[in-house]
């Protein structure tokens, strides 16, 4: 047993986070788009070998930013984040956070991405936030509570076949895009359509919008979906047991679904959504 005491965090400390989460991605984003507005300028980098895995100074300078706020209202919080690493992990509240999902859209002109903030405590998603400024929509959610984009209450769609919706799909270069060809065999076999807009945050919320049927990803990092997994639970979907293992710092195979098509692609999708 650990010999120190680990803070509470009653329900008001909780509802502090919330709120905090929604105006500090509102800000962040905001923040975003003024180096999207000059994003010819940008210096671009490429992350290890991955040419899809890139970097600009905006997500370094909107992830800084983002730490600053949590430094100075959570200082004992613990955080996760894509370009600057994780600390604190042995806290009750971890912040997830990706400061621009969907880098490689930003950098090229396309309108498909967000910053994400999530938080878990004690393990387990709580409350997540999605804030999108091209299309003026903050997505947000807080468990036992609901989730919303703006004001308006998200549900997942009541598809109980492929045939019925889109479904969203994603790969990278990392082990287990091998089963990603297979996947959509069978999907257009069974009558589904795919669509991918090259941010997971973005796609996890349209499934708990219910304007997707499904997301799945031969590999995804916790800040990518970290807050949408709060969506897609509070709106009534499924998703995969994406923490297990060392899901939180390695990611891992994912999947969320409107509740009446998830066994159907998890089928499709097989053994290696359960993959390390």
């Amino acid at each position: 047993m650990p010999d120190f005491q680990q803070p509470s965090v009653d329900g008001e400390q909780l509802e502090a986070r919330y709120a905090f989460a929604k105006r500090v991605a509102l800000a962040a984003a905001q923040r975003a788009m003024g180096f999207y507005t000059r994003r010819s300028s940008l210096i671009v980098e490429h992350k290890g070998s991955d040419l899809q895995d890139v970097v600009s100074i905006a997500d370094q300078n909107v992830e800084a930013f983002i730490r600053g706020e949590l430094a100075m209202h959570f200082p004992d919080d613990g955080i996760v984040g894509e370009e600057g690493g994780s600390g604190g992990l042995q806290a009750r509240c971890i912040w997830v956070i990706d400061p621009i999902d969907g880098t490689a859209c930003f950098l090229n002109g396309l309108h498909n991405w967000c910053v994400s903030i999530g938080l878990l405590v004690d393990g387990e998603p709580l409350l997540g936030a999605i804030a999108d400024p091209n299309h003026g929509e903050l997505f947000h959610g807080f468990v036992g509570h609901g989730a919303f984009v703006n004001d308006m209450p998200l549900q997942a769609h009541g598809a109980r076949q492929v045939r019925e919706g889109l479904v969203g799909v994603g790969t990278t270069h990392r082990p287990g895009k091998e089963n990603f060809l297979p996947f959509i065999s069978r999907l257009l076999e069974e009558g589904g359509m795919f669509v991918r807009n090259g941010s997971g945050a973005l796609m996890t919320a349209y499934v708990a919008a219910g304007r997707l049927i499904g997301y799945y990803e031969t590999h995804l990092k916790s800040w990518d979906c970290l807050a949408g997994l709060v969506l897609v639970r509070e709106a009534g979907g499924r998703s995969s047991d994406f923490l297990r293992g060392d899901g939180l710092l390695g990611g891992n195979p994912y999947l969320v679904a409107a509740p009446g098509v998830y066994e159907q692609l998890a089928a499709m999708i097989g053994p290696s959504l359960d993959a390390p």
